[in-house]
């Protein structure tokens, strides 16, 4: 079995590093500046406890990577890439070719399923970060992370538990859950304060808006009859102690992949696939959501025009909601 990685930034890039170092094959997927520092140099991988440097094929298109029957694709890229991978995947003609969505939002795996007949939904909670061409950050040091899978959009399967085995032999906790989209969507309240930490940085005005947010989010679940409580989700200290978050060295930890999009500069950013799902919710289910709306309009805006972390204010936000 090889994985391939499809998306090698902050997640697929440590969990590559992780797989090729317990001893799995893996191949990456990536493009520019990334692309180019992985052929030239490898991939590193910083942590508490220290630096490597991986030797791994990397190449900007499945194709060139000769795919197979015996080949686990793992998606690590943003919401906003998936439909283009899963074509450039398709284009690959390889039928019964497993997808492993290892993303934030509940969108991947139901495109993924338009395509692929085998589809996976996995919980991903990595502290990690992805910011300099070539590298990629884990600040866990008795765990890397912690990722549980299960086949979508429910149940499991012998791949499930080869998927969690092989997840579990390189510094992952990893189980196979048969209601993984349950776990899927307490995840995804807990993204949709990504926004506005991303946009208006951190303090006490934007912990009051997340409340704000996550409150539009709950009734929007609770109408549609969607179950996202899980506590192992929600409880952040636990779980950061349980992983062991440390900082490295003097310099302050990364924020959240929409926090790091801006700090990279791509011009896009996944909201439309985190507060965006609640946004749709509402307007099927007739419940408004004027927050999520309006850190969907401003974050896309804020990416298109290169804006930087923390470069508007709850005030800005709140004058847009109507």
């Amino acid at each position: 079995m090889r994985f391939v990685i499809f998306g090698a930034g902050a997640i697929g890039g440590v969990v590559g590093a992780r797989l090729h170092e317990a001893g799995f094959e893996v191949a990456l997927i990536a493009r520019g500046a990334h692309l180019d520092a992985l052929r030239r140099s490898g991939l590193t991988l910083e942590t508490p406890l220290g630096r490597s440097v991986f030797e791994l094929h990397a190449a900007e298109h499945p194709a060139e990577l000769g795919l197979g029957p015996e080949d686990v694709v793992l998606l690590a890229t943003k919401g906003q890439d998936t439909g283009g991978a899963l074509q450039a995947l398709r284009r690959c003609w390889v039928s019964e070719l497993p997808i492993v969505c290892l993303q934030n939002g509940v969108n991947n795996e139901r495109a993924a399923l338009r395509v692929f007949s085998r589809v996976y939904a996995a919980v991903v909670m990595l502290p990690a970060a992805h910011i300099e061409p070539g590298v990629v950050v884990a600040y866990g040091t008795r765990l890397t992370g912690i990722i549980d899978v299960g086949v979508y959009p429910g149940g499991s399967d012998e791949l499930c538990e080869q998927i969690t085995a092989a997840l579990a032999a390189s510094k992952f906790a990893s189980r196979a859950r048969p209601d993984i989209m349950r776990f899927k969507y307490a995840k995804l309240m807990l993204n949709l304060g990504n926004a506005a930490g991303a946009l208006c940085g951190p303090g006490e005005a934007t912990d009051e808006l997340n409340e704000r947010v996550r409150s539009e989010g709950r009734a929007v679940l609770d109408a549609a009859g969607i179950d996202f409580e899980a506590g192992e989700v929600d409880d952040l200290e636990g779980r950061s102690e349980w992983i062991g978050v440390q900082p490295i060295g003097d310099a302050q930890r990364a924020g959240s992949s929409s926090w790091q999009s801006l700090a990279r500069g791509t011009g896009a950013i996944e909201t439309d696939y985190l507060n965006g799902e609640v946004v749709l919710l509402g307007r099927l289910h007739g419940v408004p959501t004027p927050l999520n709306a309006a850190l969907c309009d401003l974050a896309d805006r804020h990416a298109q025009a290169g804006g930087r972390p923390g470069g508007l204010s709850v005030d800005d936000v709140l004058a847009v909601a109507v």
